[in-house]
């Protein structure tokens, strides 16, 4: 198939691309910059430089190339500042509002047969069973510091999964760790860990669910060749709670425990976003990728994968 991938060099793009090469499938991925076209013939697609945001740039560069599939991988998140959630955000967001909505009308003047994008996890909500399926709600209530990303993720689900002229698939992705990523050696959670900078709030109940950046490309080849309409959450099989993960994190960077402090104390450095994803996420399960897609985690267990 001819795949058009947009976001194609960023942290996902750069696995998912030679993996969709290697299976066979003709690849044009599309950046914004130019200087990253060198960096796209090396993955092996077929440059495509148009900023998302430019509904004219987005129909020129799916009309040139054509394709049977697209796919929204496109992000822009810099460092994360919890206080101010949205505003971390705010270019994702538009990314994930006006670009997914130029994607979708690119793609339907040449009639693509599927259309998948990428989603997150982290928007269910905050009642109920630690970890959720794909027809569990989103969080009706998000905090206040995270409403403009929570409201950008559901436009984005709710444009692909209304677009019935395509086949409308949506990842919810777990939270990204390996490679590229800013839980990987040398990033940015990873040394804020490792500096004894990122604290174990309350209670730590906050259920996390991880998926290794390699294992999340894997599945999302899995979408593009045998997806079918719908939500899939791309997670591993062990969602963990913050009081789990963090102190393991640590051992692995042979880090000292993270400090623990009070949840009101939290939201006073990190804002109500952070005291609210350190204790009362909701994880997601991976049951209906592994059955529908079909597919499975290499790395079933962000305990296994941090270590490697």
């Amino acid at each position: 198939m001819r795949v058009f991938v947009a976001g194609a060099t960023g942290a996902m793009g750069r696995q998912l691309v030679p993996r969709l090469v290697e299976a066979g499938h003709e690849v044009h991925g599309m950046t914004r910059s130019e200087s990253k076209r060198e960096m796209l013939h090396a993955l092996g697609a077929v440059p495509a430089i148009a900023d998302a945001l430019d509904p004219d740039q987005a129909a020129e560069a799916v009309g040139r190339a054509k394709p049977d599939v697209i796919v929204h991988q496109l992000t822009a998140i810099g460092a994360l500042d919890t206080r101010h959630f949205d505003r971390a955000f705010a270019p994702t967001n538009r990314l994930r509002t006006e670009g997914t909505d130029h994607l979708l009308s690119a793609g339907q003047a040449v009639g693509v047969r599927r259309f998948v994008a990428q989603s997150y996890f982290a928007c269910y909500a905050r009642t109920g069973s630690a970890v959720k399926s794909e027809e569990d709600p989103f969080d009706p209530a998000p905090a206040k510091e995270m409403r403009g990303t929570v409201a950008a993720i559901r436009h984005l689900e709710q444009a692909v999964l209304g677009a019935r002229w395509t086949e409308g698939i949506v990842l919810r992705y777990g939270a990204f760790y390996g490679p590229g990523t800013s839980m990987a050696p040398g990033g940015e959670q990873t040394e804020l860990v490792r500096k004894r900078k990122f604290p174990l709030v309350g209670d730590g109940g906050g259920v996390w669910s991880f998926i290794h950046i390699a294992d999340a490309a894997e599945a999302t080849v899995a979408a593009v060749e045998d997806g079918k309409y719908g939500v899939y959450n791309i997670v591993d099989d062990d969602p963990a709670p913050v009081a789990a993960w963090l102190p393991a994190l640590a051992r692995t960077l042979d880090a000292k425990k993270p400090v623990r402090v009070p949840r009101l104390v939290g939201r006073l450095f990190a804002g109500e976003a952070g005291a609210v994803m350190m204790t009362e996420l909701r994880g997601a399960s991976n049951a209906k990728a592994k059955r529908e897609l079909p597919w499975r985690p290499a790395h079933p267990s962000w305990r296994e994968g941090f270590a490697a």
